[in-house]
């Protein structure tokens, strides 16, 4: 426990059981009355930020949490099997709790969040590399228009691409917005 005093951005705190991370806050002392301390928080699971307000000195419960760099093996069933890669220990995380989970190729790196040394949340790199495993041919002369067409991917993912890529390209996919970026 740690008192609204000794809030720092980044801290991990648990209020009325979510686990919520400190985006910013501010100790306000007005002219009349006591202390508070004005706080935005981002709730870790939904990724919704609320302003909440404490009293100066009020008690919360701070979560340690770590962050490791994990590398993705394999798919077991509904679970995916990473890999820690200076432990070389394994873990099953639930493949439904992984955003863009069909972005995610064999030996790609991600980053783990562990709270209470359990898995909390697992995000993909910014951009992975993947090769087209289907789509219509290219036509030759279409490269400047912003005219596009669905390609599949060697995961299985459907992502939006220029007319001129071909099957066998590797692409560079943002895992944010599921956007092509260039070809590689």
């Amino acid at each position: 426990m740690i008192t609204t005093n000794e809030l720092k951005n980044g801290f991990v705190l648990e209020i009325d059981g979510d686990l919520v991370s400190v985006v910013s806050f501010q100790h306000v002392k007005p002219g009349k009355g006591p202390a508070f301390v004005r706080t935005k928080l981002k709730n870790l699971a939904s990724g919704a930020v609320v302003d909440r307000t404490f009293r100066a000195g009020e008690k919360v419960e701070r979560v340690i949490t770590e962050s490791k760099s994990m590398q993705f093996l394999y798919e077991d069933g509904d679970m995916l099997v990473l890999m820690d890669t200076e432990t070389y220990d394994q873990i099953s995380v639930a493949a439904a709790d992984v955003e863009n989970v069909d972005l995610l190729a064999p030996n790609t790196d991600v980053q783990a969040l562990f709270v209470r040394d359990a898995p909390f949340r697992v995000e993909l790199p910014n951009f992975v590399e993947l090769e087209v495993a289907a789509t219509d041919p290219g036509v030759k002369g279409d490269t400047v228009s912003n005219v596009t067409k669905p390609a599949e991917l060697e995961t299985g993912a459907t992502v939006s691409v220029p007319l001129f890529v071909n099957v066998g390209d590797r692409l560079k996919i943002d895992t944010r917005s599921r956007e092509y970026v260039t070809r590689v």
